[in-house]
């Protein structure tokens, strides 16, 4: 039997995406995001999630796609990720979020080696639902330990 698994589709730029469901903490609607100097363009800054700083990351930047106006559909996925051999916990700014949708894991193709908008190391794989394709993304390496260092180091550093 197929190994099932669980996604949470969204979109951006007209693309349809999923991220694993047992990833998501919550989804937010947009608020207020405090700005972190010298941080990368697609790290937009800090949001306060029931007493815990959270950094959020526009999806849409950090895929390469450009920067989008909030309309009411505009959402905030909090993730729990994977990064080295810790889990850290990240926001992800998308332009919408559809539903909780299961793809045969059997049925995920390769990532795509050319002809992709992004970099196509950030796609776990490429799954079909109703017909659709949904983009998986793989968010350890969207998350890389490189960038994970900018927003919370080690507990060992100083």
């Amino acid at each position: 039997m197929a190994d099932i698994r669980q996604y949470v589709t969204l979109g951006i730029a007209g693309e349809l995406l999923g991220v694993p469901v047992e990833r998501v903490r919550e989804i937010l609607e947009v608020h207020p995001i405090s700005r972190l100097p010298h941080a990368p363009p697609h790290l937009l800054g800090m949001i306060d999630v029931r007493g815990q700083g959270v950094p959020v990351v526009d999806l849409r930047l950090k895929l390469g796609f450009e920067k989008s106006d909030d309309t009411p559909d505009t959402r905030i996925i909090v993730l729990n990720v994977p990064v080295g051999e810790r889990e850290l916990t990240f926001g992800l700014k998308t332009d919408r979020v559809f539903e909780v949708s299961i793809l045969d894991e059997e049925q995920l193709d390769a990532p795509p080696e050319i002809g992709v908008k992004w970099r196509s190391e950030f796609i776990a794989g490429i799954g079909r639902r109703n017909g659709n394709f949904v983009t998986v993304l793989d968010l350890g390496r969207l998350f890389s330990s490189g960038e994970a260092m900018l927003i919370s180091p080690p507990a060992h550093a100083a």
